[in-house]
């Protein structure tokens, strides 16, 4: 890496980014970053534009050398960068409201990253993900790609498979989570370590150690519950959870409290709408907020959403990658040989020592025997999902609907696939092309990364519509 160093933002109009440079500007004797690229789509313009501006007064304040450039084009970001980052939302908020309404209306769970509605959202990230990582391996091939844009696992896993690209994938939660625990136990970080198992929002804590002491089983019988601003803090059963053997992701109470969590979800709908119209007036607030010229620090509204601390991971991991620190944090990885039950090349969610080189899956101490099912459910929906968002294939489509453990049947499945395809027609053109008789694309002769290209040489300066930030 160069002395002083390029960093691109993908999605850099995001609500997010103030958190992410106030990471850089906080960290610049550790991780001293030259320039500063926020990219965006014309759709994005106005918010790019508004973020841009904050961005350029909060460095001006820190009196750092640090160049901040809003572009439209990825292409002059991302060459010769040394990060990449990535924090976009291909269709904006809209799509996410109808990946949440439309499995409500069917009486299933509507949520972004978790059963229907995350399966679409995959099968339009990922196509628009490896578009960009051509153009990574073209213009910087020595970059790192930090992923964050969900569904990070499912994304981080067609990365690695798809692409030559070196991607980590990361989430909020596990950083998340300690800060709730040093606020509990009045303690550092350091003083705490917590050991995760399991897959990107389908994790269990199988250890908690706070100052030596291990605290897991006074939190399994307390039954306190570490939430995301996005997920209802409903309560888990005692005894389930104290027998559980790992305090579990919030996300887990849509597969362990699937009849409560719907409940909740349909009550809302009724009353102010689903998550993704909740989410929008919280950013129109923060962009108002954004335009002051008087302000030259990331306002404290900004921990409202749901994603908090999303950058704060990022800067973590880039330091740490960029100084050797061989420190341990909890990343979407390569399997291998970690959890024996699954293949090697699945993306997993545990911890791992971040090195110069990138980071080291740690062994796990324990994976309770009940989660190893869930796991290996999910996981089989998830790598269906994958090809048949690089393959444009509605068969491999509806066999993963089908074995999503929320989805009750392949009736259900079917009418959710077909429903919920269509409103994406703008987005994935490759499963409504028509080859012998059913719904297929030809990757390598018709169809390129989900449909977006019609040819295999096609335009590396094309963006998909409305690929977005978070």
């Amino acid at each position: 890496m160069a002395q002083g160093l390029k960093v691109a933002v993908i999605g850099g109009g995001s609500s997010y980014t103030p958190e992410i440079v106030e990471g850089f500007i906080n960290r610049y004797d550790r991780l001293p970053i030259r320039e500063l690229w926020l990219v965006d789509i014309e759709a994005g313009r106005r918010k790019l534009e508004i973020v841009g501006a904050l961005a350029k007064r909060m460095v001006e304040k820190s009196g750092l050398p640090i160049s901040v450039h809003l572009t439209l084009n990825r292409r002059e970001a991302i060459e010769g960068a040394d990060f990449v980052s990535t924090q976009m939302r291909v269709g904006l908020l809209e799509a996410r409201k109808w990946d949440e309404h439309i499995p409500n209306l069917h009486g299933v769970i509507g949520q972004e990253t978790t059963g229907p509605g995350g399966m679409m959202k995959a099968l339009r990230t990922i196509p628009a993900l490896l578009d960009i990582c051509r153009d990574i391996e073209e213009l910087a091939p020595n970059a790192w790609l930090l992923n964050f844009t969900n569904p990070a696992g499912m994304v981080t896993e067609a990365i690695r498979r798809y692409s030559n690209v070196r991607s980590i994938g990361l989430c909020n939660a596990p950083i998340g989570l300690t800060k709730w625990l040093t606020a509990k136990y009045d303690t550092t970080p350091s003083r705490i370590y917590t050991e995760f198992v399991g897959l990107n929002h389908l994790h269990w804590v199988t250890r908690i150690e706070v100052d030596g002491v291990d605290r897991l089983p006074e939190l399994l019988d307390n039954r306190e519950a570490y939430s995301g601003k996005n997920v209802p803090a409903s309560e888990w059963d005692p005894d389930f959870l104290r027998s559980l053997g790992g305090l579990p992701s919030y996300y887990l109470k849509y597969f362990y409290m699937t009849d409560v969590m719907l409940e909740d979800q349909l009550a809302s709908l009724k009353s102010g709408g689903t998550r993704a119209e909740v989410v929008k007036k919280v950013e129109d607030e923060l962009f108002e907020l954004y335009k002051d010229s008087n302000l030259q620090e990331k306002p404290k509204q900004l921990e409202k959403r749901g994603g908090a601390y999303y950058s704060e991971a990022a800067v973590n991991l880039m330091e740490s990658l960029y100084g050797d620190k061989r420190d341990i944090q909890t990343l979407n990885v390569p399997n291998g040989h970690t959890l024996d039950f699954l293949p090697p090349d699945a993306c997993i969610e545990v911890n791992c020592v971040v090195t110069g080189q990138g980071p080291l899956a740690l062994p796990v101490t324990r994976v309770p025997e009940q989660a190893k099912g869930l796991i290996h459910a999910v996981k089989t929906y998830e790598r269906l999902t994958i090809r048949a968002a690089v393959e444009g294939d509605r068969d491999l489509a509806l066999q993963a609907m089908t074995a999503h453990p929320l989805v009750p049947s392949v009736r259900v499945a079917k009418q959710l696939l077909d429903e919920m395809l269509e409103k994406n027609r703008p987005y994935l053109p490759a499963f409504f092309l028509r080859v012998g008789g059913s719904s297929k694309s030809l990757l390598s002769q018709q169809v390129c990364a989900g449909g977006f290209f019609v040819r295999a040489d096609y335009n590396r300066n094309f963006v998909p519509p409305n690929a977005a930030r978070f």
